[in-house]
């Protein structure tokens, strides 16, 4: 009898051609034809086709056998063992939570990271100084290691700190933790400090201790974020003396110690990171010194599984009890299982090609735009998300508050246009390269075969390069996949860290112009929301024109979990946030 594949993962199908994407999107479309067994647990009797599935050792491990089998008898003792295990299986995760993760960080330090990968992890462990209502999308500030704030002027802003906070190695947090964590990216004491102070503080200019109590932030420009920048993840409060003491010369900050910290992290949060395998695996265990409420697991045992086939295999089998990035033709097999479910959301960040603007043909902005016009995004919509994820028609979010102004048209779909310009710029038919990682991006390289496709039927030929390596700063890069996430609920937060000045995209890809430069400085300095809107909507019209990049959807990412686990991503947190705080997550009783 031969071996038939157990689980339908996209890597099954990202081998054979261009057409690919097209059956991957019928199969996410006829998803409620998957057939029943592929997530069943091995051994687990299947009454939809009267078969046990039993994993297939000749094989891959994602492969097995259909053997017939008699359905169990379902006597009083055999419901009995069925409740028993229940219920076991229920009091093990109300004490140990277990999480399979596509991607985990090869460091964990708040202040060097803004990764997808690393933003997942903090929050359980690290403690901001402004906490906010994460159940809401819109910003509700509220008191966290910080017991009250106030704008003194529009250059400075003074926080009171509780005095009962510990960090997870018992030393109190004091105002010179709050001094320290700040000094060491507006100092540019590494180079990814550095990297944090020019995308999210560079308008801070001192850190000051006022008291035992008090801590003043002074910026150069007049600042209308100060809430929201403390509260990011980048700013977390981190320990002076636990981190100067863990090399070399113990009152001193060195490279060294930072280094030493991101693989042996300590903060303030319910959970302290109890161990921690770069990129692999990380245990999270209660603090009971946390100064809020408490945590609600033991542990949380958070580790890599890359395959979507492993993860779900993994779910089913009872391996783990919760695993992401789920994509849409997984989600009805998932949720056929009685024992399992799907949670998801519209997820605040942007899956976006960028173009290299300083590259060869691309230098040509109408070729550009050309690239930009022939990419139908509702159609990858449909056929990727199952029409879940939302397209933009410019850079914004309903998290943006009076900021979001979904009216704007920035990007649209024109083939003939396309086609037009293509023309006008005396294109000769040189290939563009597309480059992109296999799994990093849900349905990142299905979207890069289906973009080839589109590009194509104008004329324009893709060469896809599929690499891990991070290329969006190499000089001969034509266009790549990136994610643009809102780190914050504003505008400076998601289109401001990619699109800015000195913004990541910008250094990588393209290059800005005094003009552009200066609505920038209205937009992030001014205090008058009107004034900003004014100049946001500027900015937008001339990205239109120059096309640097083009955003294709926010996706609308999944989970797969137990049913026995009651969690949900919440609408306030930056993308890809796993909460296990009190509030954020709990176990079913029944």
């Amino acid at each position: 009898m031969g071996c038939r594949g157990a689980i339908a993962g996209h890597h099954v199908h990202l081998a054979s051609g261009a057409a690919d994407w097209r059956l991957a999107a019928r199969r996410t479309r006829r998803q409620a034809q998957v057939s029943p067994w592929r997530l069943r647990p091995p051994g687990v009797f299947d009454t939809d086709t009267n078969s046990i599935f039993v994993p297939c050792r000749a094989a891959r491990w994602t492969e097995g056998i259909i053997l017939p089998a008699k359905e169990p008898d379902m006597n009083p003792r055999f419901t009995l063992a069925l409740a028993s295990a229940l219920l076991l299986s229920t009091s093990a995760i109300a004490a140990d939570l277990r999480v399979g993760v596509q991607n985990l960080p090869p460091f964990l330090d708040p202040g060097k990271d803004f990764s997808n990968t690393g933003s997942q992890m903090y929050y359980n462990a690290f403690d901001p100084l402004i906490e906010k209502d994460y159940s809401k999308p819109e910003a509700v500030f509220k008191p966290g290691i910080a017991t009250s704030w106030k704008q003194v002027s529009p250059t400075v802003f003074e926080v009171k700190i509780r005095n009962d906070v510990k960090f997870q190695n018992g030393d109190p947090l004091t105002v010179d933790d709050v001094v320290f964590t700040f000094e060491r990216l507006l100092k540019d004491m590494t180079p990814e400090f550095a990297g944090i102070h020019r995308q999210f503080f560079a308008n801070f200019i001192n850190v000051d201790a006022l008291d035992e109590s008090t801590v003043r932030f002074t910026t150069e420009k007049p600042e209308p974020l100060f809430e929201t920048l403390l509260n990011t993840s980048e700013g977390s409060i981190v320990p002076k003396k636990y981190i100067m003491g863990l090399t070399g010369d113990a009152n001193l900050a060195e490279k060294s110690d930072f280094d030493a910290f991101a693989l042996k992290p300590i903060g303030t949060g319910p959970y302290q990171i109890a161990d921690y395998t770069p990129n692999e695996s990380l245990t999270y265990k209660r603090f009971d010194g946390f100064f809020g409420d408490k945590a609600p697991f033991e542990t949380v045992t958070v580790r890599r599984i890359p395959e979507m086939a492993a993860r779900t295999t993994a779910l089913a089998n009872g391996e783990v009890d919760m695993i992401t990035n789920v994509p849409p033709d997984q989600l009805d097999a998932i949720s056929s299982n009685p024992a399992l479910k799907v949670e998801g959301a519209v997820t605040p960040l942007f899956h976006v090609v960028i173009f290299n603007t300083r590259n060869g043909v691309l230098k040509d902005k109408r070729i550009r735009e050309a690239l930009s016009m022939a990419i139908d995004r509702d159609l990858l919509n449909e056929s990727l998300w199952l029409g879940k994820a939302v397209v933009p028609g410019t850079h914004t979010y309903p998290q943006y508050g009076p900021l979001y102004m979904p009216e704007l048209k920035t990007f649209e779909y024109n083939p003939e246009k396309a086609k037009q310009l293509l023309k006008d710029a005396g294109y000769d038919g040189s290939p563009v390269r597309y480059d992109t990682e296999a799994t990093y991006y849900t349905n990142g390289l299905l979207a890069a075969q289906a973009i080839k496709e589109m590009w194509a039927a104008v004329g324009v030929p893709m060469n896809i390069n599929v690499t891990p390596k991070w290329t969006a700063a190499d000089p001969d890069m034509n266009s790549r996949n990136w994610s643009n996430p809102m780190y914050f609920a504003d505008p400076v937060g998601s289109f401001g860290t990619m699109w800015a000045p000195k913004g990541a995209g910008t250094e990588a890809s393209w290059s800005t112009t005094p003009v552009y430069d200066a609505m920038w400085e209205r937009f992030r300095y001014s205090t008058d929301v009107n004034e900003r809107k004014k100049a946001y909507a500027e900015m937008m019209n001339y990205v239109k024109d120059e096309a640097p990049f083009i955003p294709l959807y926010q996706p609308f990412e999944s989970y797969g979990m137990s049913r026995k686990l009651d969690w949900k991503p919440l609408p306030g947190h930056i993308p890809y946030v796993l909460d296990f705080r009190a509030g954020a997550v709990s176990i079913a009783t029944n």
